[in-house]
């Protein structure tokens, strides 16, 4: 089999097609890959200028990113904090580690003592049982922010921000005038995460609102850059035939139907199809690899757990 057999593949994926199915298999179950499609470019590139031109200003950028559950947020968030990743040699003469973007979820119980509890956590602080159970917020207040700029954080990522609207209306109110405080007092952009509901979490306070530019990662749908992104995707897996089918309209509509539009649903499709092509020697991935697919999609899940689950006696 040579490289102009494989000419539909990237270059990492012609050198796995050639290795037995065995491997190719654990390839499809185990890999990850960064899949560079227009919208999340665009995303990465605002927040690289947030990065850059961000930190230090009176008023610094905030951007609040909006996207379906699934549908790629976390993966794209993870993708900028490695992307400006500190030198490994950057923390040599520093007496703390470098850490330019800063990531932490918002806590299940949002209230700004369990936040300030996972974000000293995240950045390796002391445990609050060695501060002292008896810890004021404003103690643990001074020692995150302490921390924050003596590791040099330029971008502090807030993911799963739509976890406020679980809190009290008290607890919600006092972490919004958190996040204005934070900017103010460390002069950098805060980058706000999560779904719909972050939004409705911010527009509560106006002032606030108007601090965070949104960028919104929606659902896909049948079309142009859908395909794209398939084409990306099916380009980086071991198969050793190429997918045309894949760029079909019905087959894009099927697809979509079938997975919700979720980036997350749509891949895990394509590697279930995938092992599929592999174990019935079709090495392409066609409507009926589809459908052979070990694969159930959020509705067709929701169906067969409600269609599972006992029937209580009253009912």
């Amino acid at each position: 089999m040579t490289h102009e057999d494989l000419g539909h593949l990237l270059v990492d994926a012609q050198r796995i097609a050639a290795l037995p199915d065995d491997t190719r298999l654990d390839f499809i179950e185990a890999g990850e890959c960064w899949i560079g499609y227009p919208r999340a470019e665009a995303i990465l590139t605002r927040l690289h200028k947030v990065f850059v031109y961000g930190p230090n200003r009176v008023r610094p950028p905030n951007v609040l990113l909006v996207a379906p559950s699934n549908n790629g947020k976390s993966t794209l968030i993870e993708r900028f904090r490695r992307d400006h990743d500190a030198p490994p040699d950057a923390g040599d003469d520093a007496e703390a580690e470098v850490m330019p973007v800063v990531v932490v979820q918002m806590p299940t119980e949002p209230t700004v003592s369990r936040f300030y509890a996972v974000l000293l956590d995240e950045l390796g602080a002391p445990s609050i049982r060695r501060i002292g159970r008896g810890a004021r917020k404003h103690d643990l207040e001074r020692l995150a922010l302490d921390i924050l700029k003596s590791v040099g954080t330029r971008v502090l990522v807030i993911d799963e921000l739509h976890n406020l609207l679980a809190g009290r209306r008290d607890d919600r109110l006092e972490f919004l005038n958190l996040l204005r405080y934070l900017g103010n007092a460390l002069r950098i952009p805060i980058v706000g995460a999560g779904t719909r509901d972050a939004h409705f979490a911010i527009r509560t306070d106006p002032q606030l609102e108007n601090r965070f530019e949104p960028l919104a990662l929606p659902l896909w749908e049948p079309g142009a850059e859908t395909a794209t992104l398939i084409a990306s995707f099916t380009a980086s897996l071991p198969l050793r035939r190429p997918s045309p089918d894949l760029c079909r309209a019905g087959t894009l509509r099927g697809i979509i139907e079938r997975t919700g539009g979720t980036i997350g649903e749509i891949l895990t499709l394509m590697r279930a199809a995938a092992v599929i092509a592999i174990e019935s020697g079709e090495e392409a991935i066609t409507p009926a690899t589809l459908e052979g697919a070990a694969y159930l999609g959020p509705d067709e899940r929701r169906f067969r757990l409600e269609h599972d689950l006992p029937r209580s006696a009253a009912a």
